[in-house]
């Protein structure tokens, strides 16, 4: 159970659901976690602590990154939504035919799809501690993130494992040096919604990974790692062949 709300565990079961590539989840699953410790010197302390320093010094531009792609449920966007909405918008400026928003839609969706079983598989199989757990407990009784930390295990993130697969499957698709502006918040008033602007796929992923740590509710490893084994399954879904 995690603070604030000490409910019960999101979909503890997502991760045997079917993939749309069969061996998806058997390609992508990470090595452990840092081992869990509680000693000052210890490589997952020095992690916890990364976390805790970060929600304390953050910039303004950090608070505005943690927000922008924070895509909770109930709002506005949600993290895959967000990703799907980029990609709507992409295909539009483009000019794109039916066949091709078809084919770019078909592979992206189930790129996003099988990195959210494949991390909920994995999430469940380590059942690991979240930041607001551990510092309170052995850092700062009365520290809180800026963002809610959601019922379900810390490692790996979905949004990095969503967004890595994405990343792979547009950057495929599109070019490895794309630039493009997401104006999927742009409509908002209770975020700073304004445009933001990326030189490439993995760049926007990188930026929706490292909002997880500005918001203080995943370590560093469990966003990077998530980015790896996304673009795992997004090469790998590149591969299906698309009928014409």
């Amino acid at each position: 159970p995690t603070a604030p709300a000490f409910s019960r565990a999101l979909q503890p079961y997502w991760g045997k659901n079917r993939t749309f590539l069969p061996n998806a989840v058997q390609i992508s699953q990470p090595p452990a976690p840092l081992t869990y410790s509680t000693d000052i010197h210890s490589a997952f302390y020095a992690q916890a602590l990364e976390t805790y320093s970060a929600v304390a010094n953050m910039t303004p531009e950090h608070v505005r990154i943690a927000k922008y792609w924070s895509d909770d449920p109930g709002l506005p966007g949600t993290p895959p939504g967000h990703l799907l909405a980029i990609t709507s918008q992409i295909l539009g400026d483009s000019g794109a035919s039916l066949a091709r928003c078809a084919e770019v839609f078909a592979l992206s969706t189930m790129a996003v799809s099988d990195a959210f079983v494949s991390c909920w598989k994995c999430k469940y199989d380590f059942n690991f501690v979240r930041p607001i757990t551990y510092i309170r407990e052995n850092i700062d009784s009365d520290w809180s993130p800026l963002l809610t930390t959601p019922p379900f295990p810390e490692y790996t993130s979905g949004h990095s494992s969503a967004s890595g697969a994405w990343s792979q499957v547009m950057s495929d698709q599109f070019g490895y040096a794309y630039f493009f502006t997401d104006r999927t918040h742009i409509a908002r008033t209770d975020i700073d919604g304004s445009p933001r602007s990326f030189q490439s796929f993995y760049e926007a992923a990188d930026e929706a990974a490292v909002s997880r740590l500005y918001g203080g509710i995943h370590y560093r490893n469990s966003n990077e790692t998530g980015i790896r084994m996304g673009r795992l399954i997004g090469k790998n879904i590149g591969f299906l062949k698309m009928k014409n």
